[in-house]
């Protein structure tokens, strides 16, 4: 069965308002496939730690779950 949640993982300026950090915004976009909400929820941070970008202290990480197409 495939996985129907993408974990997506915007790393964002800390100039850009939370409300605002999108796929457009963001700095990075990073995905990965979930198997729950749960465990989207934990991957998101940890997948944006890996692209490098995320211990930046002028960045943030937001983190969305999203139903595949």
């Amino acid at each position: 069965m495939m996985n129907t949640i993408l974990v997506v993982a915007l790393v964002c300026a800390n100039t850009v308002a939370a409300p605002d950090c999108n796929r457009d915004t963001a700095l990075d976009v990073v995905t990965g496939p979930a198997h729950s909400l749960q465990e989207c929820l934990i991957q998101g941070p940890t997948i944006a730690a890996g692209s490098g970008r995320a211990a930046d202290k002028d960045t943030y990480v937001k983190t969305r779950c999203e139903q595949r197409h």
